[in-house]
């Protein structure tokens, strides 16, 4: 392994691609060659509401909340990093439920 990486994560492949219209995915953890970090760019298309959220079973943002995201009218990038990551993965989906708009 390598002392170091660099990546360009639009370089990346996108890994959500044809599964939710609108929203891109890049996973660079394989790309650094990395055990412990992972870096994501997700990049939301303008008033995308996401249609699923989701938790984590180890630390991240408040593990036990499930979130989800809605971009502006400019969409919405996303630069996510993460520890060491379990071999079994630790996301957890849920339904998006967002309010009604009034």
């Amino acid at each position: 392994m390598s002392r170091f990486a660099k990546i360009h994560l639009l370089e990346g492949e996108d890994s959500v691609a044809g599964r939710v219209e609108g929203l891109e995915g890049r996973f660079g953890r394989k790309h650094l060659d990395s055990r412990d970090l992972g870096v994501s760019l997700f990049r939301y298309a303008p008033n995308l509401r996401s249609p699923m959220a989701h938790s984590h079973k180890v630390i991240r943002v408040a593990p036990e909340v499930v979130r989800a995201f809605e971009a502006g009218p400019d969409g919405l990038d996303i630069i996510a990093v993460g520890g060491p990551k379990p071999p079994e993965g630790d996301g957890v989906r849920a339904a998006a439920r967002w309010p009604n708009a009034e």
